[in-house]
């Protein structure tokens, strides 16, 4: 799973914005932005077209980011989680600071950059692990198996021994 794009936003301005990705994260974005908004969870999933968007609404800001997998949320819900957490602890990102054209919003794009790639390599190694755990199990069960077939036909004269 892999976080493609990120963005915050008061309201419906986005105030800092990353896509690792190309596509047309904008126009999306603003549907969602506009659904959340109308909805005020404070956490909403919205499917559309091949990407999944997560957000979460506190006091007014949305923190929002899209991801390639329908099945993983708790990357994305850590991620956000960890966003909001470090936007809100700086005095500088306040509503009150913090617009569009401040300098800031690209100072915190890096800052979306860096969570987006620790989460990447997190999800990178929980696959790996998942896998190898999948691999060991279809190993073990093709021993057990062939064991199987080759004490059956022992046992019944097939094989001579």
């Amino acid at each position: 799973m892999t976080i493609t794009y990120s963005c915050i936003a008061n309201g419906r301005a986005v105030l800092a914005e990353l896509a690792l990705t190309g596509g047309s994260y904008q126009e999306a974005a603003a549907t969602v932005l506009k659904l959340v908004l109308l909805r005020a969870e404070p956490k909403t999933i919205i499917h559309m077209g091949s990407f999944v968007y997560h957000t979460l609404f506190i006091d007014g800001i949305t923190y929002l980011c899209a991801s390639d997998n329908t099945l993983d949320t708790i990357t994305p819900s850590a991620f956000l989680k960890n966003v909001s957490e470090t936007f809100l602890r700086n005095p500088l990102m306040s509503q009150e600071h913090f617009s569009p054209s401040n300098a800031v919003a690209a100072d915190f794009q890096q800052v979306l950059g860096k969570y987006m790639a620790k989460e990447s390599k997190k999800t990178r190694k929980i696959l790996r692990r998942i896998w190898w755990k999948h691999f060991k199990k279809i190993i073990i069960i093709t021993v057990a198996v062939l064991l199987s077939v080759i004490i059956l036909l022992l046992s019944t004269n097939v094989i001579p021994t």
